[in-house]
Protein backbone atom coordinates (compact mmCIF):
# COMPACT_ATOMS: atom_id res chain seq x y z
CA UNK A 1 0.00 0.00 0.00
CA UNK A 2 1.38 3.52 -1.14
CA UNK A 3 2.55 6.17 1.29
CA UNK A 4 -0.03 8.76 1.27
CA UNK A 5 1.63 12.39 1.03
CA UNK A 6 1.92 14.74 3.50
CA UNK A 7 0.35 18.46 2.40
CA UNK A 8 1.00 20.30 5.52
CA UNK A 9 2.59 23.23 5.18
CA UNK A 10 6.43 23.05 6.44
CA UNK A 11 7.96 24.78 9.60
CA UNK A 12 9.82 28.00 8.37
CA UNK A 13 13.31 26.56 9.04
CA UNK A 14 12.44 23.61 7.22
CA UNK A 15 11.03 25.69 4.40
CA UNK A 16 14.54 28.03 4.23
CA UNK A 17 16.65 25.05 4.59
CA UNK A 18 14.99 23.26 1.65
CA UNK A 19 14.39 26.73 -0.32
CA UNK A 20 18.30 26.98 0.00
CA UNK A 21 19.57 23.50 -0.87
CA UNK A 22 17.39 22.97 -3.89
CA UNK A 23 16.60 26.55 -5.16
CA UNK A 24 18.94 26.09 -8.09
CA UNK A 25 17.32 22.46 -9.25
CA UNK A 26 14.24 24.05 -9.24
CA UNK A 27 15.04 26.65 -11.87
CA UNK A 28 16.37 23.62 -13.97
CA UNK A 29 14.70 20.73 -13.17
CA UNK A 30 11.03 19.90 -14.08
CA UNK A 31 9.69 16.83 -12.10
CA UNK A 32 7.09 16.02 -14.72
CA UNK A 33 10.32 15.43 -16.99
CA UNK A 34 12.44 14.34 -14.34
CA UNK A 35 9.89 11.40 -13.50
CA UNK A 36 8.67 10.41 -16.93
CA UNK A 37 11.09 11.68 -19.34
CA UNK A 38 11.05 14.29 -22.22
CA UNK A 39 9.41 12.19 -25.10
CA UNK A 40 8.83 8.56 -24.89
CA UNK A 41 6.23 5.74 -26.04
CA UNK A 42 3.50 6.92 -23.65
CA UNK A 43 4.17 11.31 -24.79
CA UNK A 44 3.94 9.55 -28.86
CA UNK A 45 0.83 7.63 -28.26
CA UNK A 46 -1.12 10.30 -25.93
CA UNK A 47 -0.07 13.51 -27.96
CA UNK A 48 -1.25 11.22 -31.60
CA UNK A 49 -4.71 10.45 -30.01
CA UNK A 50 -4.93 14.58 -28.81
CA UNK A 51 -4.54 15.81 -31.79
CA UNK A 52 -6.30 14.05 -33.90
CA UNK A 53 -9.62 16.79 -32.16
CA UNK A 54 -7.69 19.52 -34.50
CA UNK A 55 -9.51 17.94 -37.64
CA UNK A 56 -13.41 18.16 -36.77
CA UNK A 57 -12.51 21.22 -35.08
CA UNK A 58 -11.26 22.79 -38.21
CA UNK A 59 -14.62 21.18 -40.30
CA UNK A 60 -16.64 23.02 -37.41
CA UNK A 61 -15.37 26.45 -38.12
CA UNK A 62 -15.36 26.05 -41.93
CA UNK A 63 -18.06 24.03 -42.76
CA UNK A 64 -20.57 27.31 -43.56
CA UNK A 65 -18.41 27.47 -46.48
CA UNK A 66 -19.38 24.60 -48.20
CA UNK A 67 -22.70 24.07 -46.52
CA UNK A 68 -23.72 28.17 -47.86
CA UNK A 69 -21.55 28.56 -50.97
CA UNK A 70 -22.29 31.00 -53.22
CA UNK A 71 -25.35 29.81 -54.77
CA UNK A 72 -27.17 31.07 -58.16
CA UNK A 73 -30.84 31.16 -59.27
CA UNK A 74 -32.93 32.30 -61.60
CA UNK A 75 -36.52 33.59 -61.75
CA UNK A 76 -39.17 31.54 -64.35
CA UNK A 77 -40.49 34.26 -65.33
CA UNK A 78 -37.87 36.10 -66.85
CA UNK A 79 -37.73 39.09 -64.57
CA UNK A 80 -34.80 41.31 -64.50
CA UNK A 81 -34.94 41.71 -61.17
CA UNK A 82 -34.86 38.35 -59.27
CA UNK A 83 -36.41 39.89 -56.29
CA UNK A 84 -38.85 41.53 -57.09
CA UNK A 85 -42.33 40.48 -56.26
CA UNK A 86 -42.92 40.07 -59.94
CA UNK A 87 -41.17 36.96 -59.76
CA UNK A 88 -43.38 34.11 -58.71
CA UNK A 89 -40.93 31.18 -58.18
CA UNK A 90 -36.98 31.00 -58.97
CA UNK A 91 -34.87 27.77 -60.07
CA UNK A 92 -31.63 27.25 -58.17
CA UNK A 93 -28.27 26.53 -60.08
CA UNK A 94 -27.16 22.93 -58.77
CA UNK A 95 -24.60 22.32 -61.21
CA UNK A 96 -21.86 22.48 -58.05
CA UNK A 97 -24.12 21.54 -55.02
CA UNK A 98 -27.22 19.88 -55.40
CA UNK A 99 -28.38 21.15 -51.97
CA UNK A 100 -27.07 24.11 -49.82
CA UNK A 101 -29.19 25.79 -47.14
CA UNK A 102 -30.06 28.82 -48.89
CA UNK A 103 -31.99 26.14 -51.02
CA UNK A 104 -33.05 24.30 -48.15
CA UNK A 105 -34.78 27.59 -45.97
CA UNK A 106 -34.53 29.76 -49.46
CA UNK A 107 -31.97 32.05 -47.95
CA UNK A 108 -31.90 34.56 -50.96
CA UNK A 109 -32.85 38.47 -51.55
CA UNK A 110 -33.72 40.42 -48.38
CA UNK A 111 -32.58 36.78 -46.73
CA UNK A 112 -29.27 36.18 -47.98
CA UNK A 113 -27.25 37.47 -45.06
CA UNK A 114 -28.46 35.05 -42.69
CA UNK A 115 -26.16 32.52 -43.59
CA UNK A 116 -23.27 35.36 -42.47
CA UNK A 117 -24.92 35.93 -39.22
CA UNK A 118 -25.33 32.51 -38.32
CA UNK A 119 -21.33 32.18 -39.16
CA UNK A 120 -21.02 34.99 -36.47
CA UNK A 121 -23.35 33.38 -34.16
CA UNK A 122 -21.26 29.87 -34.07
CA UNK A 123 -17.62 32.18 -33.81
CA UNK A 124 -19.88 33.63 -30.79
CA UNK A 125 -20.29 30.06 -29.38
CA UNK A 126 -16.44 29.69 -30.12
CA UNK A 127 -15.71 32.22 -27.57
CA UNK A 128 -18.01 31.02 -25.38
CA UNK A 129 -16.83 27.74 -25.35
CA UNK A 130 -13.26 28.92 -24.63
CA UNK A 131 -14.09 31.10 -21.35
CA UNK A 132 -16.54 28.33 -20.28
CA UNK A 133 -14.05 25.41 -20.56
CA UNK A 134 -10.95 27.07 -20.11
CA UNK A 135 -12.34 27.93 -16.42
CA UNK A 136 -13.74 24.19 -15.76
CA UNK A 137 -10.20 22.65 -17.00
CA UNK A 138 -8.33 24.63 -14.85
CA UNK A 139 -10.89 23.73 -11.91
CA UNK A 140 -11.72 20.28 -12.35
CA UNK A 141 -8.42 19.33 -14.64
CA UNK A 142 -7.87 19.08 -18.39
CA UNK A 143 -9.35 15.76 -19.37
CA UNK A 144 -12.80 15.35 -18.10
CA UNK A 145 -14.18 18.69 -19.95
CA UNK A 146 -12.31 17.46 -23.42
CA UNK A 147 -14.34 14.40 -22.99
CA UNK A 148 -17.05 16.44 -22.30
CA UNK A 149 -16.37 18.68 -25.19
CA UNK A 150 -15.84 15.17 -27.64
CA UNK A 151 -19.34 14.35 -26.83
CA UNK A 152 -21.33 17.20 -27.04
CA UNK A 153 -19.90 18.54 -30.21
CA UNK A 154 -20.79 14.97 -31.66
CA UNK A 155 -24.47 15.24 -30.07
CA UNK A 156 -25.24 18.43 -31.83
CA UNK A 157 -23.38 18.38 -34.52
CA UNK A 158 -25.34 15.07 -36.09
CA UNK A 159 -28.63 16.95 -34.88
CA UNK A 160 -27.72 20.27 -36.76
CA UNK A 161 -27.70 17.48 -40.15
CA UNK A 162 -31.06 16.47 -39.64
CA UNK A 163 -32.69 20.20 -38.72
CA UNK A 164 -35.99 20.70 -40.24
CA UNK A 165 -35.80 24.88 -39.25
CA UNK A 166 -32.70 27.31 -40.05
CA UNK A 167 -32.83 28.89 -36.33
CA UNK A 168 -33.12 25.41 -34.54
CA UNK A 169 -29.73 24.64 -37.54
CA UNK A 170 -28.17 27.80 -35.78
CA UNK A 171 -28.40 27.31 -32.40
CA UNK A 172 -27.29 23.40 -32.89
CA UNK A 173 -24.04 24.52 -34.46
CA UNK A 174 -23.59 27.14 -31.81
CA UNK A 175 -24.12 24.67 -29.40
CA UNK A 176 -21.51 22.57 -31.62
CA UNK A 177 -19.21 25.66 -31.60
CA UNK A 178 -18.83 26.10 -27.39
CA UNK A 179 -17.77 22.43 -27.69
CA UNK A 180 -15.52 22.82 -30.40
CA UNK A 181 -14.08 26.28 -28.45
CA UNK A 182 -13.50 24.02 -25.39
CA UNK A 183 -11.83 20.74 -27.44
CA UNK A 184 -9.20 23.67 -28.87
CA UNK A 185 -8.19 25.05 -25.65
CA UNK A 186 -8.39 22.26 -23.81
CA UNK A 187 -6.30 19.66 -25.83
CA UNK A 188 -3.49 22.26 -26.34
CA UNK A 189 -2.90 22.65 -22.89
CA UNK A 190 -3.13 19.39 -22.01
CA UNK A 191 -0.41 18.76 -25.08
CA UNK A 192 1.83 21.38 -23.78
CA UNK A 193 1.64 20.05 -19.94
CA UNK A 194 2.50 16.45 -21.04
CA UNK A 195 5.77 17.19 -23.51
CA UNK A 196 9.18 18.02 -22.30
CA UNK A 197 10.57 21.35 -23.02
CA UNK A 198 12.76 19.79 -25.48
CA UNK A 199 10.23 18.83 -28.09
CA UNK A 200 7.55 21.50 -26.73
CA UNK A 201 7.76 23.59 -29.11
CA UNK A 202 8.22 21.19 -32.67
CA UNK A 203 5.23 19.41 -31.37
CA UNK A 204 3.15 22.52 -29.82
CA UNK A 205 3.07 23.27 -33.96
CA UNK A 206 3.01 20.09 -35.33
CA UNK A 207 0.04 19.83 -33.37
CA UNK A 208 -1.67 22.22 -35.75
CA UNK A 209 -1.30 20.16 -38.90
CA UNK A 210 -4.19 17.92 -38.67
CA UNK A 211 -6.30 21.38 -38.02
CA UNK A 212 -4.34 22.89 -41.31
CA UNK A 213 -5.63 19.94 -43.31
CA UNK A 214 -8.82 20.39 -41.89
CA UNK A 215 -9.63 22.97 -45.05
CA UNK A 216 -8.09 20.41 -47.75
CA UNK A 217 -10.20 17.66 -46.69
CA UNK A 218 -13.08 19.72 -46.39
CA UNK A 219 -12.96 20.66 -49.67
CA UNK A 220 -12.32 16.54 -50.86
CA UNK A 221 -15.76 15.79 -48.24
CA UNK A 222 -17.39 18.78 -50.36
CA UNK A 223 -16.58 17.18 -53.38
CA UNK A 224 -17.86 13.86 -53.26
CA UNK A 225 -20.68 15.01 -51.30
CA UNK A 226 -23.28 17.95 -52.86
CA UNK A 227 -25.60 17.81 -50.13
CA UNK A 228 -25.40 20.23 -47.08
CA UNK A 229 -26.53 17.27 -45.46
CA UNK A 230 -24.75 14.87 -46.14
CA UNK A 231 -21.18 16.73 -45.86
CA UNK A 232 -22.47 18.13 -42.19
CA UNK A 233 -22.75 14.33 -41.10
CA UNK A 234 -19.58 13.72 -43.37
CA UNK A 235 -17.59 15.97 -41.06
CA UNK A 236 -19.58 14.99 -37.74
CA UNK A 237 -19.51 11.10 -37.83
CA UNK A 238 -15.17 10.86 -37.13
CA UNK A 239 -15.85 12.18 -33.68
CA UNK A 240 -17.18 8.99 -32.57
CA UNK A 241 -13.07 7.80 -32.96
CA UNK A 242 -12.75 10.53 -30.50
CA UNK A 243 -14.86 9.06 -27.96
CA UNK A 244 -11.71 6.62 -26.75
CA UNK A 245 -10.46 9.35 -24.94
CA UNK A 246 -12.39 7.79 -22.11
CA UNK A 247 -9.75 5.22 -22.10
CA UNK A 248 -6.58 6.95 -23.66
CA UNK A 249 -5.97 10.25 -22.45
CA UNK A 250 -4.93 10.31 -18.60
CA UNK A 251 -5.16 13.51 -16.33
CA UNK A 252 -2.44 16.03 -16.29
CA UNK A 253 0.23 15.34 -13.71
CA UNK A 254 1.43 18.70 -13.82
CA UNK A 255 -1.80 20.00 -13.07
CA UNK A 256 -2.77 17.03 -10.50
CA UNK A 257 0.44 18.03 -8.38
CA UNK A 258 -0.53 22.00 -8.71
CA UNK A 259 -4.03 21.08 -7.25
CA UNK A 260 -2.71 18.92 -4.17
CA UNK A 261 -3.50 15.30 -5.78
CA UNK A 262 -0.16 13.77 -5.97
CA UNK A 263 -1.29 10.32 -5.00
CA UNK A 264 -2.97 10.74 -8.05
CA UNK A 265 -0.29 12.15 -10.07
CA UNK A 266 2.48 9.12 -8.97
CA UNK A 267 0.06 6.88 -10.57
CA UNK A 268 -0.13 8.53 -13.67
CA UNK A 269 3.88 8.92 -13.82
CA UNK A 270 4.46 5.73 -12.83
CA UNK A 271 2.07 4.21 -15.53
CA UNK A 272 3.86 6.53 -17.89
CA UNK A 273 7.67 5.91 -16.80
CA UNK A 274 6.81 2.30 -17.64
CA UNK A 275 5.64 2.84 -20.74
CA UNK A 276 8.68 4.71 -21.42
CA UNK A 277 10.95 2.10 -19.91
CA UNK A 278 12.33 4.71 -16.86
CA UNK A 279 12.86 3.38 -13.32
CA UNK A 280 10.05 4.58 -11.34
CA UNK A 281 11.41 3.70 -8.00
CA UNK A 282 11.97 7.70 -6.84
CA UNK A 283 8.98 9.31 -8.45
CA UNK A 284 7.03 8.99 -4.91
CA UNK A 285 10.67 10.88 -3.10
CA UNK A 286 10.84 12.92 -5.90
CA UNK A 287 7.26 14.11 -5.64
CA UNK A 288 6.94 14.44 -1.94
CA UNK A 289 10.19 16.74 -2.02
CA UNK A 290 8.34 18.82 -4.90
CA UNK A 291 4.99 18.96 -3.08
CA UNK A 292 6.75 20.13 -0.04
CA UNK A 293 8.86 22.98 -1.65
CA UNK A 294 5.95 23.91 -3.39
CA UNK A 295 3.02 23.72 -1.04
CA UNK A 296 3.76 27.25 0.66
CA UNK A 297 3.62 28.75 -3.03
CA UNK A 298 0.11 27.36 -3.93
CA UNK A 299 -2.90 29.84 -4.85
CA UNK A 300 -5.57 29.02 -6.20
CA UNK A 301 -5.88 30.76 -9.80
CA UNK A 302 -8.55 32.86 -10.41
CA UNK A 303 -9.69 34.86 -13.87
CA UNK A 304 -8.65 38.45 -12.51
CA UNK A 305 -5.38 37.49 -11.39
CA UNK A 306 -4.26 37.73 -15.00
CA UNK A 307 -4.59 41.29 -14.73
CA UNK A 308 -4.01 41.44 -11.14
CA UNK A 309 -0.03 42.03 -10.99
CA UNK A 310 1.51 44.30 -13.16
CA UNK A 311 4.07 41.94 -15.21
CA UNK A 312 1.11 39.48 -15.31
CA UNK A 313 -1.30 42.32 -16.48
CA UNK A 314 1.28 43.54 -19.36
CA UNK A 315 2.06 40.06 -21.17
CA UNK A 316 -1.84 39.17 -20.60
CA UNK A 317 -2.84 42.52 -22.77
CA UNK A 318 0.44 41.51 -25.50
CA UNK A 319 -0.60 38.20 -26.04
CA UNK A 320 -4.27 39.27 -26.23
CA UNK A 321 -3.39 42.14 -28.79
CA UNK A 322 -1.44 39.35 -30.51
CA UNK A 323 -4.07 36.78 -30.94
CA UNK A 324 -6.97 39.54 -31.67
CA UNK A 325 -4.42 40.63 -34.59
CA UNK A 326 -4.14 37.18 -35.98
CA UNK A 327 -7.79 36.52 -35.93
CA UNK A 328 -7.94 39.79 -37.87
CA UNK A 329 -5.74 39.42 -40.29
CA UNK A 330 -5.49 35.49 -40.59
CA UNK A 331 -9.27 35.32 -41.31
CA UNK A 332 -9.75 38.48 -43.29
CA UNK A 333 -6.69 37.08 -45.87
CA UNK A 334 -8.20 33.63 -46.09
CA UNK A 335 -11.73 35.75 -46.96
CA UNK A 336 -9.46 38.16 -49.51
CA UNK A 337 -8.35 34.65 -51.23
CA UNK A 338 -11.85 33.17 -50.99
CA UNK A 339 -13.00 35.35 -53.10
CA UNK A 340 -10.72 35.11 -55.84
CA UNK A 341 -13.42 33.25 -57.84
CA UNK A 342 -13.29 29.75 -60.04
CA UNK A 343 -12.91 26.82 -58.56
CA UNK A 344 -14.63 26.86 -54.82
CA UNK A 345 -12.87 23.06 -54.20
CA UNK A 346 -9.34 24.40 -56.01
CA UNK A 347 -9.78 27.64 -53.39
CA UNK A 348 -10.18 26.08 -50.53
CA UNK A 349 -7.44 23.35 -51.42
CA UNK A 350 -5.05 26.53 -52.04
CA UNK A 351 -5.82 28.68 -48.53
CA UNK A 352 -5.16 25.18 -46.62
CA UNK A 353 -1.92 24.49 -48.63
CA UNK A 354 -0.64 28.36 -47.31
CA UNK A 355 -1.98 27.75 -44.07
CA UNK A 356 0.14 24.43 -43.66
CA UNK A 357 3.13 25.55 -45.15
CA UNK A 358 3.43 28.64 -42.26
CA UNK A 359 3.03 26.05 -39.90
CA UNK A 360 5.58 23.65 -41.24
CA UNK A 361 7.77 26.37 -41.78
CA UNK A 362 7.56 27.57 -38.10
CA UNK A 363 9.40 23.85 -36.46
CA UNK A 364 12.49 25.14 -38.55
CA UNK A 365 11.91 28.67 -37.57
CA UNK A 366 11.40 28.63 -33.99
CA UNK A 367 14.59 26.02 -33.58
CA UNK A 368 16.88 29.08 -34.33
CA UNK A 369 14.65 32.05 -33.37
CA UNK A 370 13.46 33.22 -29.77
CA UNK A 371 9.71 33.16 -29.43
CA UNK A 372 9.52 36.87 -29.29
CA UNK A 373 11.61 37.37 -32.35
CA UNK A 374 10.01 34.58 -34.44
CA UNK A 375 6.54 36.24 -33.62
CA UNK A 376 7.60 39.68 -34.12
CA UNK A 377 9.43 38.83 -37.53
CA UNK A 378 6.06 36.90 -38.89
CA UNK A 379 3.81 39.67 -38.21
CA UNK A 380 6.52 42.30 -39.68
CA UNK A 381 5.97 39.95 -42.68
CA UNK A 382 2.37 39.68 -42.79
CA UNK A 383 2.11 43.61 -42.35
CA UNK A 384 4.27 44.43 -44.84
CA UNK A 385 2.75 41.99 -47.56
CA UNK A 386 -0.76 43.22 -46.76
CA UNK A 387 0.20 46.37 -47.00
CA UNK A 388 1.80 47.06 -50.81
CA UNK A 389 -1.35 45.07 -52.00
CA UNK A 390 -2.90 48.60 -51.26
CA UNK A 391 -0.56 50.07 -53.88
CA UNK A 392 -1.02 47.19 -56.31
CA UNK A 393 -2.90 48.66 -59.44
CA UNK A 394 -6.21 46.49 -59.36
CA UNK A 395 -5.28 45.18 -63.30
CA UNK A 396 -2.07 43.46 -61.27
CA UNK A 397 -4.48 41.11 -59.73
CA UNK A 398 -1.42 38.18 -59.54
CA UNK A 399 0.55 40.49 -57.87
CA UNK A 400 -1.72 41.15 -55.38
CA UNK A 401 -2.74 37.36 -54.78
CA UNK A 402 0.98 36.32 -54.63
CA UNK A 403 1.73 39.34 -51.36
CA UNK A 404 -1.78 37.89 -50.27
CA UNK A 405 -0.01 34.73 -50.23
CA UNK A 406 3.01 35.90 -48.06
CA UNK A 407 0.65 37.87 -45.99
CA UNK A 408 -1.17 34.47 -44.93
CA UNK A 409 2.08 32.42 -44.82
CA UNK A 410 3.40 34.99 -42.04
CA UNK A 411 -0.01 35.02 -40.05
CA UNK A 412 -0.14 31.50 -40.24
CA UNK A 413 3.61 31.46 -38.49
CA UNK A 414 2.89 34.06 -36.26
CA UNK A 415 -0.71 31.78 -35.37
CA UNK A 416 1.61 28.45 -34.96
CA UNK A 417 4.37 29.92 -32.50
CA UNK A 418 2.07 31.93 -30.42
CA UNK A 419 -0.08 28.75 -29.25
CA UNK A 420 3.34 27.79 -28.03
CA UNK A 421 4.43 30.91 -26.49
CA UNK A 422 1.02 31.41 -24.43
CA UNK A 423 1.68 28.21 -23.11
CA UNK A 424 4.85 29.16 -21.58
CA UNK A 425 4.51 32.72 -20.49
CA UNK A 426 0.92 31.66 -18.15
CA UNK A 427 1.42 29.64 -14.75
CA UNK A 428 0.08 26.34 -14.51
CA UNK A 429 -2.98 27.89 -12.40
CA UNK A 430 -4.17 30.25 -15.03
CA UNK A 431 -2.96 28.22 -17.84
CA UNK A 432 -5.82 27.21 -19.42
CA UNK A 433 -7.38 31.00 -18.58
CA UNK A 434 -4.71 32.67 -20.21
CA UNK A 435 -4.94 30.57 -23.12
CA UNK A 436 -8.37 30.62 -23.27
CA UNK A 437 -9.05 34.71 -23.49
CA UNK A 438 -6.03 34.90 -25.92
CA UNK A 439 -8.14 32.58 -28.14
CA UNK A 440 -11.44 34.57 -26.99
CA UNK A 441 -9.18 37.56 -28.65
CA UNK A 442 -8.63 35.31 -31.71
CA UNK A 443 -12.43 34.52 -32.47
CA UNK A 444 -13.47 38.67 -31.57
CA UNK A 445 -11.03 39.30 -34.76
CA UNK A 446 -12.06 36.49 -36.82
CA UNK A 447 -15.91 38.26 -36.19
CA UNK A 448 -14.54 41.63 -37.43
CA UNK A 449 -12.51 40.58 -40.39
CA UNK A 450 -15.38 40.27 -42.50
CA UNK A 451 -16.58 43.45 -42.25
CA UNK A 452 -13.14 44.88 -42.58
CA UNK A 453 -13.32 43.26 -45.85
CA UNK A 454 -16.62 45.00 -46.57
CA UNK A 455 -14.65 48.31 -46.40
CA UNK A 456 -13.62 47.54 -49.81
CA UNK A 457 -17.11 48.93 -51.37
CA UNK A 458 -16.15 52.04 -49.74
CA UNK A 459 -12.32 52.00 -50.55
CA UNK A 460 -10.76 49.11 -52.49
CA UNK A 461 -7.68 50.29 -50.42
CA UNK A 462 -8.72 49.79 -47.10
CA UNK A 463 -8.99 46.44 -45.90
CA UNK A 464 -5.42 45.39 -46.65
CA UNK A 465 -4.68 48.87 -45.35
CA UNK A 466 -6.05 47.53 -41.94
CA UNK A 467 -4.72 44.11 -42.33
CA UNK A 468 -0.77 45.89 -43.23
CA UNK A 469 -0.75 48.09 -39.89
CA UNK A 470 -2.19 45.21 -37.42
CA UNK A 471 0.11 42.56 -37.40
CA UNK A 472 3.41 45.57 -36.71
CA UNK A 473 0.90 47.07 -33.65
CA UNK A 474 1.21 43.37 -32.11
CA UNK A 475 4.91 43.28 -33.13
CA UNK A 476 5.62 46.58 -30.92
CA UNK A 477 3.97 44.79 -28.18
CA UNK A 478 5.63 41.96 -28.35
CA UNK A 479 8.75 43.66 -27.29
CA UNK A 480 7.40 43.69 -23.73
CA UNK A 481 7.54 39.90 -23.45
CA UNK A 482 9.91 37.99 -21.64
CA UNK A 483 11.66 35.28 -23.90
CA UNK A 484 10.60 31.39 -22.64
CA UNK A 485 12.15 29.22 -25.20
CA UNK A 486 14.00 26.63 -23.56
CA UNK A 487 12.31 27.53 -19.86
CA UNK A 488 10.42 25.18 -17.84
CA UNK A 489 6.57 25.78 -17.58
CA UNK A 490 5.73 27.89 -14.53
CA UNK A 491 3.95 26.93 -11.82
CA UNK A 492 3.35 29.48 -9.47
CA UNK A 493 2.82 33.38 -9.99
CA UNK A 494 6.33 33.13 -7.75
CA UNK A 495 7.89 31.38 -10.98
CA UNK A 496 6.85 34.04 -13.57
CA UNK A 497 8.48 36.70 -11.39
CA UNK A 498 11.79 34.38 -10.91
CA UNK A 499 10.87 34.28 -14.91
CA UNK A 500 12.35 37.81 -15.83
CA UNK A 501 15.74 37.05 -14.17
CA UNK A 502 16.49 34.24 -16.30
CA UNK A 503 19.52 34.92 -18.46
CA UNK A 504 17.29 34.80 -21.32
CA UNK A 505 15.46 37.90 -20.56
CA UNK A 506 18.30 40.12 -18.75
CA UNK A 507 20.12 42.41 -20.96
CA UNK A 508 23.94 42.66 -21.19
CA UNK A 509 24.31 45.56 -19.16
CA UNK A 510 22.03 43.98 -16.51
CA UNK A 511 24.22 40.40 -16.77
CA UNK A 512 27.65 42.64 -16.49
CA UNK A 513 25.99 44.30 -12.79
CA UNK A 514 24.86 41.45 -11.68
CA UNK A 515 28.45 39.88 -11.82
CA UNK A 516 29.47 42.90 -10.33
CA UNK A 517 27.44 43.17 -7.29
CA UNK A 518 28.57 39.31 -6.68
Amino acid sequence: MEKKISLDIPNEDEELKDLMSNNKEDLNVDIIEKSIGVLGRWHIAIYLAVILCKLPALWQQLSIVVLAPPTNFTCIDNVTDKCSPNCSSIVFDRSVFTQTIQMEWNLICSRSQLPNLGQTIAMCGIIVGNFIFGTLSDKYGRRNPLICGVILQLISSTAAAFAPWFWLFVILRFIAAIATGGIMVTSFVLIMELVGAKWRTQLGIICNVPYDLGQPSLALIAYFFRDWHHIQLAITLPGLVLLSYYWIVPESPRWLLTTKQPEKAIEIMKRAAHCNKLPSNSIEEDVERFVRRKIVKQDKGKFFDLFRKGSMRLRTICICFNWFGCGVCFYGGAQYIGQLGGNIFLNITICGTLQLSGTLSAVWVTQYLDRRHTVMASNVLAGLSFFVISVVPNDLHWVKVLFASFGMYGMSLCFSTIYIYSAELFPTIIRNRGVAIGSISARIGSMIAPFIVGLALIKPWLPSIIFGITPPMCAILDYYLPETRGLKLPETFEDIEMLRETPQNLSKSQILVNKIQK
